[in-house]
């Protein structure tokens, strides 16, 4: 295998668009946070690192059951790479997430680490309980934190945007799920959104992400002012219109990528509007 396409089967394996995602989130919070640029990047690393140990043993540990169900988006399904490359760079993916996270210290990296355990143990076997959704409202909860905790002083991000980061983190699990509810049943995988179905699960993601609207917007002191109601406009108008399509077609990955957007428009509207968590 050329050099070339390893690492084109590697970057399709670390689910790309969520580990992106994530990670510019993650470097967002670390500048509204106000933390030093050395101080941010660091943190942005320990995530990224963190996203690509949690994307590829995603794939590694489900590898069986995208070959069954004839995954053409899995490099491991399709045998494009070997299952040994893909361990191997799980293991050095883990290892420099304990290394970044240590050198950010007590409590900033302590916290970074429980995220990325927190979606190890759904890897592992929460995804197909009914405590599906657990690890995401824990990791996207704790998101804010990372970066809070990793200033000097350290300190709590205020419980608006804790909360934020719970609704949206059940959110994207429920958009990240939908579109592989048929595959996922038919080979073992049981969870929240298995349980309640395709509409339901699209209208329980969709009463989040409004939720979590609402929240930013009313949920920081001060004047609300224009950015936090065009933020506001923009994410309900994206959800409403994400969520038709999933109504529609809830195969379709539509639905996810609109919550990824959304974040990053609640993450702009912040910036522009001065807030600092």
């Amino acid at each position: 295998m050329s050099s070339w396409r390893l690492i084109r089967a590697l970057a399709l394996s670390c689910h790309p668009i969520p580990s992106v995602a994530v990670t510019a989130m993650s470097a967002g919070l670390a500048a509204l946070a106000g933390l030093p640029v050395g101080r941010g990047a660091l943190v942005t690393a320990a995530v990224f690192t963190g996203q690509l140990s949690i994307g590829w043993s995603n794939d590694y540990l489900d590898a069986e059951r995208d070959r069954a169900v004839l995954r053409p988006d899995k490099p491991l399904a399709t045998g494009a790479v070997r299952p040994r490359i893909v361990g191997i760079a799980t293991a050095v993916a883990l290892v420099s997430t304990f290394t970044l996270s240590t050198l950010l210290g007590w409590p900033g990296g302590a916290v970074a680490l429980i995220t990325v355990l927190t979606a190890w143990a759904y890897n592992l076997g929460l995804k197909a309980t009914i405590l599906s959704w657990l690890p995401y409202a824990i990791a996207f909860g704790l998101s804010p934190a990372i970066a809070t905790l990793s200033a000097s002083p350290p300190r709590w991000p205020a419980a608006w945007v804790l909360t934020v980061g719970v609704l949206l983190g059940v959110a994207a699990h429920l958009g990240n799920v939908l579109p592989d509810l048929g595959d996922d049943v038919a080979t073992g995988i049981h969870g929240l959104a298995h349980k309640i179905g395709a509409r339901a699960t699209a209208l329980t993601a969709t009463a989040m992400l409004l939720t979590a609207s609402a929240v930013i917007l009313f949920g920081p002191a001060g004047h609300l002012g224009s950015w936090r109601w065009t933020g506001f406009g923009a994410a309900v108008l994206i959800t409403c219109a994400a969520t038709r399509l999933a109504f529609r077609d809830p195969s379709s990955r539509r639905f996810f990528f609109a919550i990824i957007l959304i974040a990053a428009l609640n993450l702009v509207s912040f910036g522009f509007s001065g807030i600092r968590i």
